[in-house]
């Protein structure tokens, strides 16, 4: 089991959450919901009985499955009309397509996007939260509007040929309309976050056919970890995700390999090395979307111009290769993508990886989950006819590596191991096989997070300003300040006091510290008591010669780990506050000891919120 190690806050109880900046952070949530909210008793109902939660996963996984079915028929809709194809055909699995749709369409296509951004962001200046960020930081409350808008986004930045996958708009449609559910029922903190997790869960069965991935990927990347009060409405709400989305078409299983032949146990090390091959592409392209949007930055383009010149650029490959627009879906469902000549299928990759990093470092929105399973199955296929070529006579089964590298690659880039692993088995049908993947998808993911310490989700929240690396909630954290843990009965002294005059006021036992304070009324230090009582001091020198930690104060903003680590640096038992706005004017007082109980008890509380003990 991967138990988060920093479970959810009661601050999430009480319905309260520190304001953020409009400017920089994301939009204000409230609690409850003005246009849904059930009934009291039903409310009353659904939080004492645990069974109820599984009743919501339901309805949880009925909506995710129609937003999978939904979102894809809009784009295959968008696909037919502006690029002129069969109604119900793919975009990336076409031969070729009209060299004036392919640039026009998503060039247009981007400026509209870009438009729309500016215009967004005059009406909501701040930004949406995905799921992730959600239930590590807001104890899973979701803007339900600004969720609309990102699948708004994402189905139009699908549908005009941008190189980006549908999967983030569907989790994050579903994770916020199960939020909402959520919310409605003023449901504790950690079952509103197995609520989101249940949205993404349903989401992601839906649309890789794959209900075990569906569930695992909520517990690695959208909850934070598994945990036994989370497993039945995450897994109901998985399978109930996958047939409904498939319930007017016969059940598919996975992406669509092929035959995979038998997997030896030299595959296993040899897995290993393509899991390294993988682990370093996709810090690459991690890297490259950030780039991308850094180089455009530094063009001083008008906004809305981006996005139109990624289009631009995404047009112009289409025009040597469909195969790099939208998702990939019907690429990967490709049955002989894999028998290609090596030189088409290496040509392929590098302008998939190329035109996804362009979509999405150029403003079009969506995410990079399917694209990278399409990229590490070519890359796959690469890598098991280098290793062909450079040691003859293995005859290593291309289709096994497609579905090795397509795995690895997704790890890296997304994170979530046995999610990809679950893919894997779910696609194939091979135990065997899965093995070797988990071995690939295990390197790729330790290598990962040595080198760059971040999925591509979590990595996008570090350049913003986060310093989340999972789902993990550590909102509470954040609750729990300096200004709600610190002593306001503070004594105050003043720095110019004699020491014999501070000894008659203060005898020993009467107090551990004071704080010192100038003639006018700034922080001077904390005079310890015992201290001014040594009886080698010299009492000459006044109170000002014994004060101690001048220059290390907390603030009342600071969380309680930020606190900890100041407490350790200046290895100091009781430092003053002072206020943040520059006068060093004391307002209170903590001390080591205080701060790491309180860190202690709520750590407990939330362990014991997430093992269903209260």
């Amino acid at each position: 089991m991967f138990l988060p190690r920093l479970p959810p806050a009661r601050e999430a109880r009480k319905g309260s959450r520190t304001a953020l900046s409009a400017t920089d952070g994301p939009l204000p949530m409230t609690t409850t919901s003005s246009y849904l909210e059930a009934p009291r008793r039903l409310r009353a109902f659904v939080r004492a009985h645990e069974t109820s939660l599984v009743v919501l996963a339901v309805l949880i996984g009925a909506i995710g499955g129609l937003v999978v079915a939904v979102m894809s028929s809009l784009v295959t809709v968008l696909h037919s009309v502006l690029f002129n194809l069969p109604l119900g055909e793919r975009l990336s699995s076409q031969p070729s397509i009209d060299p004036v749709r392919a640039l026009l369409v998503p060039t247009a296509g981007g400026l509209l996007l870009g438009l729309a951004f500016l215009l967004l962001l005059r009406v909501r200046p701040a930004r949406e939260i995905d799921p992730i960020e959600a239930n590590a930081l807001y104890g899973g409350r979701m803007s339900f509007r600004g969720s609309v808008i990102v699948a708004l986004q994402t189905i139009w930045s699908s549908g005009v040929g941008g190189s980006v996958g549908l999967e983030a708009g569907y989790t994050q449609l579903s994770s916020g309309l199960a939020a909402s559910l959520g919310r409605g029922f003023h449901l504790r903190r950690n079952d509103q976050r197995i609520m989101v997790g249940c949205g993404a869960a349903a989401a992601i069965a839906g649309a890789f056919s794959a209900p075990l991935a569906g569930a695992f990927y909520a517990f690695e990347l959208v909850i934070g970890g598994y945990t036994p009060a989370s497993l039945t409405p995450v897994g109901v709400a998985a399978v109930t995700g996958y047939f409904v989305a498939h319930a007017f078409e016969p059940l598919p299983l996975g992406v669509g390999v092929g035959t995979v032949g038998d997997v030896l146990g030299r595959d296993l090390a040899i897995a290993a090395l393509l899991g390294m091959a993988a682990a370093l592409t996709g810090i690459a392209i991690m890297r490259g979307v950030t780039l991308c949007e850094a180089l455009l930055a530094k063009t001083r383009l008008w906004p809305p111009l981006r996005p139109a010149l990624g289009g631009l650029a995404v047009g112009a490959m289409a025009l040597l290769t469909p195969q790099v627009m939208s998702s990939g879906h019907g690429a990967l469902r490709f049955a002989g993508i894999v028998a290609m000549p090596l030189a088409f299928i290496a040509g392929v990759f590098a302008l998939k990886a190329v035109a996804s990093i362009v979509s999405l470092g150029s403003g079009f929105r969506g995410g990079l989950f399917f694209a990278t399973l399409f990229m590490g199955a070519l890359g796959g296929r690469l890598f098991a006819a280098g290793v062909d070529i450079v040691w003859p006579g293995l005859n290593l089964d291309p289709n096994a590596y497609a579905v090795i590298g397509m795995s690895a690659l997704s790890a890296s880039v997304i994170g979530g191991p046995l999610t990809m692993s679950f893919i894997a088995l779910e696609s194939t049908g091979n135990l065997w096989l899965t093995t070797a993947v988990l071995v690939a998808v295990i390197i790729s993911t330790t290598i990962t997070r040595e080198l760059f310490g971040y999925s591509f989700a979590t990595w996008r929240l570090h350049l913003r300003g986060e310093t989340i690396r999972s789902a993990a909630d550590i909102g509470w954290i954040r609750d729990l300040t300096v200004g709600k843990m610190m002593r306001q009965d503070m004594t105050t002294v003043n720095a110019a006091m004699p020491i014999e005059a501070f000894r008659e006021e203060f005898p020993p036992g009467s107090k551990t510290q004071v704080v010192a304070v100038d003639g006018e009324g700034c922080y001077a230090g904390l005079a310890l008591v015992a201290e001014a009582h040594a009886p080698d001091l010299e009492a000459d020198k006044g109170l000002a010669g014994i004060l101690r930690y001048a220059d290390v104060v907390l603030h009342p903003g600071m969380n309680v780990q930020e606190a900890i680590a100041v407490f350790d640096a200046a290895e100091a038992e009781s430092l003053a506050v002072i206020e943040g706005d520059g006068d060093r004017r004391p307002i209170g007082l903590l001390t080591e000891a205080h701060a790491m109980r309180r860190y202690a008890e709520e750590s407990e509380l939330r362990r014991r919120e997430v093992i269903g003990e209260v």
